[in-house]
């Protein structure tokens, strides 16, 4: 713009000059390198249950440096993690906008971020694929990984690590329940329709009564809706649940 014309000043060898032949320049002398910035860690923490606490994995986090710290109490088994999606955005925005800088994405153990070994290697994917290093507070392996080389084997062996974890304790509750449901136990809510009321009611229908009619004249005994009549689609239900129930325990004796 001519406006800003005698404003700018650009520094000219005093052999260019127009016209005049071109001709090599001494070489410039190298910039001498400063230190790099140091890392930027952003953290993330989770636990299944709100029962559960996140304390200890924070306390780590904190002590690990970590700039900016996620953490949510939310199921392995929920796909969408708010908070895990904010934090690995995050770090993608840093890197993004500073890509000499190095970003670190700080975990307590390799179980929280991903379900299983297929998502964690596809975790590993992306930051490999943004530049960004993974880091373990705590663990058989503790340390910072760059998932290249080395790093992306030691990765995909604790994945498959924290996989067989989780299927081991899968396993140890089902047992558990399975343990408890022979001796007469059933965890989870109260039945709507009892025992009681499924003899009831099928022999109401083996008469000709009509659903609709047999719903009427039975009432829920526990719970929060005691004393109503049960839905007619929970009705038309317990008869296969009651099926499943025996298969069950013939399957188990």
């Amino acid at each position: 713009m001519p406006a800003l014309r005698e404003l700018l000043e650009v520094a000219v060898p005093a052999g260019r000059r127009p016209g005049a032949r071109w001709q090599a320049l001494a070489p410039v002398a190298a910039a001498e390198v400063t230190p790099s910035a140091p890392a930027i860690r952003i953290g993330y923490a989770r636990c299944s249950t709100k029962e559960q606490e996140l304390d200890s994995q924070l306390q780590a986090l904190r002590a690990a440096g970590c700039t900016r710290i996620f953490a949510e109490k939310i199921s392995t088994r929920i796909k969408v993690r708010p908070e895990l999606d904010a934090a690995l955005t995050l770090c993608r925005d840093i890197k993004s906008a500073a890509p000499g800088q190095t970003v670190i994405f700080t975990v307590h153990e390799l179980k929280r971020p991903a379900r299983n070994a297929a998502e964690l290697m596809a975790l590993a994917g992306g930051l490999q694929a943004a530049g960004i290093q993974l880091e373990l507070p705590t663990g058989p392996l503790t340390g910072v990984y760059d998932p290249n080389g080395l790093g992306a084997m030691l990765f995909a062996v604790l994945a498959v690590c924290a996989q067989l974890d989780r299927d081991y304790i899968r396993d140890k509750t089902l047992e558990g329940q399975q343990a408890a449901a022979a001796r007469g136990h059933h965890g989870g809510r109260p039945k709507v329709i009892d025992e009681d009321m499924l003899t009831f009611a099928l022999a109401l229908r083996a008469k000709g009564l009509p659903v609709p009619e047999i719903v009427a004249k039975l009432k829920i005994a526990t719970g929060k809706n005691a004393g109503r009549a049960p839905s007619v689609a929970s009705l038309y239900r317990a008869p296969a649940d009651a099926d499943q129930r025996s298969a069950s325990l013939d399957a188990s004796g």
